[in-house]
């Protein structure tokens, strides 16, 4: 071994003890400011704002986003010292969900998994979990209704959004390791279904149809529980991500076969309490359009006149009124800057029914 090296590794050995040291003076200031707080240790928009400034003022060579991922662990763990927040999402585990909940809150939290989405809202709304992490849209196949639909009667409220990139793998059980040979179209040979969410069917479905036209599709409730079942049928395969892989014991035989390479889904975080302004915010609400010529044009008029921007519009039937629609509207800034709030009082005087959802600091 050179000297050189030996050199380098004992400073990267002081770097590691200095930075333990550190680690542990940030934890002893964070218990210090949750002492301080007495109440609500997870503060969204105090942690988007430091991890935007982190971004901000790194000087590389690690990636934007590596110092994001790192700086939520830290975070994650000073706050378990102080409170062990409870987060629901769509079970079991392995699912993108588990990934977006773990993404948005670090690892140091307790897992809530739940079988439905319906039952990640009552896991929050009955004190069983802290926050909720639920999808509500995919870049490729649009939005995920029944979170909508729910969140229309919930007493809950956004408190965040994570973005999230889907890689969607096709797993199967092989009980001998992988030859070169096998992997990728090799690995296909005696496959009779493939189970995946309905939406993970139809982010791939070109591929589907190119190299396993005539397997049976199952869809079931979550990618998850898809590569549960193939783990015990070798003539099954599943449609996830690396996450379910490894808890099931399953092979990727084909890495990434989303149709689309920049597939993400979009996760609303929610809980019982809103959330202050952290300087780069969505608002998202709910409301209906009295039934008369150029109603809904007259609710959009006060946003563009305030200069707020609109992100997203989109209408959803009411349920149990046939040709009735609810729009829900997601726009940028905080409910309480002065622009966004003189616009959302002028559309709650012309609209017939306004629910505001939530603000939230803005995915990056």
């Amino acid at each position: 071994m050179s000297k050189e090296l030996t050199k380098l590794r004992e400073r990267i050995d002081a770097l590691d003890t200095e930075l333990l040291r550190l680690l542990n003076e940030r934890a002893r200031l964070a218990q210090a400011v949750g002492h301080i707080k007495d109440g609500q240790i997870y503060r969204a928009e105090r942690e988007a704002q430091v991890l935007r400034r982190l971004c901000a003022e790194n000087p590389g060579p690690l990636k934007p986003e590596n110092i994001e991922h790192l700086f939520r662990e830290i975070m994650s763990a000073c706050r378990d010292l102080e409170q062990h927040l409870r987060i629901a999402y769509l079970g079991p585990q392995g699912t993108f969900s588990q990934a977006a909940a773990f993404k948005q809150f670090g690892h140091a939290v307790g897992e809530v998994p739940s079988a439905t989405i319906d039952e990640t809202f009552r896991a929050v709304e009955t004190g069983r979990a802290d926050y909720a992490v639920v999808p509500v849209e995919n870049s490729t196949e649009g939005t995920v209704s029944r979170t909508l639909d729910l969140i229309v009667s919930s007493p809950l409220k956004i408190c965040g959004e994570v973005l999230l990139p889907i890689h969607q793998n096709l797993l199967r059980k092989i009980n001998a390791p992988l030859s070169s040979r096998e992997r990728g179209e090799g690995g296909l040979a005696g496959i009779k279904r493939v189970y995946a969410h309905a939406q993970s069917l139809a982010q791939c479905q070109h591929w589907l149809n190119q190299n396993l036209p005539n397997v049976e599709r199952v869809s079931v409730v979550s990618n998850a529980e898809g590569a549960r079942l193939a783990a015990e049928d070798p003539a099954s395969a599943a449609i996830a991500g690396e996450e379910a892989a490894q808890a099931h014991g399953l092979n990727i035989v084909v890495p990434r076969i989303e149709d689309e390479p920049n597939n993400t889904t979009r996760f609303l975080v929610l809980a019982d309490h809103d959330v202050q302004p952290s300087g780069r915010d969505k608002t998202s609400l709910v409301m209906s359009a009295p039934n008369v010529p150029g109603s809904v044009v007259k609710l959009l008029q006060p946003l563009a006149e305030a200069g707020v921007s609109m992100t997203k519009f989109e209408s959803r039937p009411v349920k149990g009124a046939n040709w009735e629609y609810l729009f829900f509207v997601d726009i940028e800034g905080h409910r309480d800057d002065p622009a966004v709030a003189a616009a959302l009082k002028e559309v709650t005087a012309r609209a017939a029914m306004v629910k505001l959802l939530g603000s939230y600091p803005a995915a990056r």
